[in-house]
């Protein structure tokens, strides 16, 4: 029990710093590019990976999370999915190669073709890479993670950067994407002793599917959702528009995936170690809860609160018009451990078929939510989905009433006093505005400030999460 902890904390560390370590530089590398490049430019990029990522999530998920699941998965097992993974990949990608006039007449722009069958061949690399990361989620060995991410996000950056300041505008962005891609698996590929066996098996992937399918289902509902916007708004709007959305949308993402991110990666392992133990699981998602959105909701809040400070000093006053954008999608995605403890606890369990059953219902929700926003306009439609976001947390949370005796009201009250100084925070540090300060002054009085009234109130309220924290880091030393 001890060493399983030992290596749940550590896998947490290693991922963290991984997400800490890339996020950091591609936010410096976008930084740069948002600065040689238009909104335009990032939008005729987002109106693609809609598509990309959609055929991506065909060719990965799935059946990555059910190699992570099966308690005795071996090599048969992970080479099946490999070959499987490839064939799959390259179908899919001939696919797109061939919708790609389509896809350009749909949003009345032919030089979209070339774009797509460039940027496509990622779905491929992604398949090879979906095996290699589950095996070494499967083994928990998080620290490949680490070098194999951050070395392709700075070799990637720098390819971006010369291509961008070189005039070359869109492609700037797909060429690093791509590289990112193949720089990331190929050090994998190297680092990470595990090599396919000339072995394959259609029984195992029967079983694999059998409980990968309704997560990929899953995936498939939640990818096409999440990308529905881009869909709609480049459709309905332009591409400027696009870009200044997905801009927004940029900056929250940054910290959930840097910190939401390792915990969902290391949290489904370890929890499906214990899977026959469900007092114990209900342990791990309740400091899940509590942890992560202590850490996430100041973070998610101050953001919004410095928002147009933030945007202008880094990226210049074109960006400008991003900033509800991203105030809203602080809010969206403040929620998110809540969604990922209890949605990873279900798998955990394998309860895949649950799983299902949410996602279906989560999307009916948010679909209609987004019907009724289009004739208001883009800002509605983006309210609406943060409202949607609200809704979607009762949802996950409400099965593991039964399955871990873990209410949603009692995940409410875990939450409350994270929430509550969060709050203060957020509305001391938006006041600072009022003074109309020079913009760095106010920036850095705003996040002085900010994180003073935040460590301050958990130190005088005595809050148990901050008192977790300081005791997990001083362990560690």
């Amino acid at each position: 029990m001890e060493n399983m902890r030992q290596k749940v904390f550590t896998g947490f560390i290693w991922r963290f710093m991984e997400r800490i370590g890339a996020q950091g530089v591609s936010f410096i590398v976008s930084l740069i590019l948002a600065r040689l490049l238009t909104p335009e430019d990032y939008g005729q990029v987002a109106l693609i990976t809609v598509f990309i990522t959609i055929l991506n999530t065909f060719a990965t998920s799935g059946i990555g999370t059910a190699l992570i699941q099966k308690k005795n998965a071996d090599d048969t097992d992970f080479s099946t999915v490999f070959y499987f993974n490839i064939l799959f990949s390259l179908a899919l990608y001939a696919l797109l190669f061939l919708c790609a006039p389509f896809i350009g007449r749909f949003y009345n722009d032919m030089s979209l073709v070339p774009i797509i069958r460039v940027l496509g061949t990622t779905i491929v690399v992604s398949a090879v890479n979906n095996v290699q990361q589950s095996y070494v989620s499967k083994t928990m060995q998080f620290r490949r993670f680490f070098f194999s991410t951050l070395i392709g996000t700075v070799f990637s950056g720098i390819v971006g950067v010369v291509f961008a300041y070189k005039g070359f505008g869109t492609w700037a962005i797909v060429v690093q994407q791509l590289v990112n891609q193949i720089a990331n698996t190929a050090i994998l590929w190297i680092t990470v002793k595990w090599r396919p066996i000339k072995a394959f098996s259609l029984f195992r992937l029967k079983v694999l599917y059998s409980f990968g399918w309704k997560l990929l289902f899953s995936s498939l509902i939640d990818t096409v959702y999440n990308n529905i916007y881009s869909l709609v708004i480049g459709k309905f709007y332009d591409a400027n528009t696009l870009g200044l959305y997905n801009k927004g949308v940029q900056f929250p993402n940054l910290i959930i995936n840097n910190v939401n991110g390792p915990i969902q990666s290391v949290l489904l392992p370890a929890m499906s170690y214990e899977q026959n133990n469900t007092k114990r699981i209900k342990e791990m998602v309740r400091r899940s809860i509590k942890t992560s959105t202590y850490l996430i909701f100041p973070l998610m809040i101050g953001m919004a609160a410095v928002a147009r400070p933030m945007v202008i000093l880094l990226l210049t006053e074109k960006w400008v018009a991003c900033v509800p954008f991203l105030q809203i999608s602080c809010i969206t995605l403040a929620v998110y451990p809540i969604h990922t403890a209890n949605l990873q606890a279900i798998n955990a369990l394998g309860r895949s078929d649950i799983f299902l059953k949410l996602e279906i219902i989560k999307k009916i929700v948010g679909l209609t939510l987004l019907i009724v926003g289009i004739p208001f306009g883009v800002y509605a439609m983006v309210w609406l989905k943060g409202l949607s976001s609200l809704i979607s947390t009762f949802i996950n949370a409400f099965p593991n009433r039964k399955l871990l005796d873990y209410s949603y009201w009692e995940q409410i009250k875990d939450l409350t006093p994270s929430i509550g100084i969060s709050a203060v925070m957020g509305i001391s540090v938006l006041a600072v505005e009022l003074l109309q300060l020079n913009v760095v002054v106010t920036l850095v009085m705003q996040i002085v400030i900010g994180v003073i009234i935040y460590v301050g109130l958990s130190k005088l309220l005595k809050l148990e999460c901050f008192s977790y924290i300081v005791n997990v880091i001083m362990k560690g030393k």
